[in-house]
């Protein structure tokens, strides 16, 4: 058995991030190449979506964990975690260790621009001991396995922000570069003088939009 874990939502600034980790027979890697199974940003939402339903067929195991923006935020202010990127190697352990198979190797995902460092920091969290670890840039290119944990984690936070949608309205993509969701987070902050729950207080475009909305006042 080989497992593969990658993220969604790291970047945006609304909304959580999405970590999934996914287990198949090694068998099992070559027909999710011909299934098409490649990086979830390569792939539009209605491949993403067959994908994903293919890959529940094939799995033999599939986790998934929701990081809160609230998490996000007290790593990045060093409280819970280092940073970002060691909040990451928590939950990767995290994951790795609930597994219920006998998994051989894991392929990961490196958000550190050493992967060596990175496979470092998750072995040094894990209480799994017997278990390869091979971190990787850009691994969802790389590696297939990696590719398919790409996508159901992006289906997964796909849906959770259509439900956030539900409740708060057009978000936009969440990521800071998208000028309907800074609107957002300005009209927000106009009418209630604070950021929304759902928004990452740490992050430069919450800070500087909150700040602007307190020096007009």
């Amino acid at each position: 058995m080989v497992a593969g874990i990658d993220e969604a939502g790291r970047g945006p600034v609304i909304g959580p991030m999405v970590m999934a980790c996914v287990v198949v027979d090694e068998r099992s890697l070559a027909f999710l190449e011909r299934l098409g199974v490649r990086d979830s940003k390569a792939l539009s939402p209605a491949a993403r979506s067959r994908l994903s339903r293919s890959i529940a067929r094939i799995a033999v195991e599939v986790r998934l964990r929701v990081v809160s923006p609230e998490e996000i935020d007290s790593a990045v202010w060093g409280v819970t975690a280092r940073n970002l990127n060691d909040l990451e190697a928590r939950v990767v352990a995290e994951l790795i260790d609930g597994l219920k198979s006998e998994v051989s190797v894991v392929y990961l995902d490196s958000p550190d621009p050493n992967p060596a460092r990175y496979a470092g920091v998750v072995r040094g969290y894990l209480r799994v001991k017997d278990v390869e670890i091979v971190a990787d840039n850009k691994a969802e290119e790389k590696y297939v396995i990696v590719a398919t944990a790409s996508i159901l984690a992006k289906v997964k936070r796909d849906a959770i922000i259509k439900e956030l949608e539900a409740t708060y309205g057009p978000l936009g993509s969440g990521y800071p570069s998208d000028p309907r969701t800074r609107e957002f987070l300005v009209n927000w902050v106009r009418e209630h003088g604070s950021l929304p729950p759902i928004a990452r207080k740490s992050w430069e475009t919450s800070k500087k939009i909150l700040s602007s909305f307190r020096r007009s006042q």
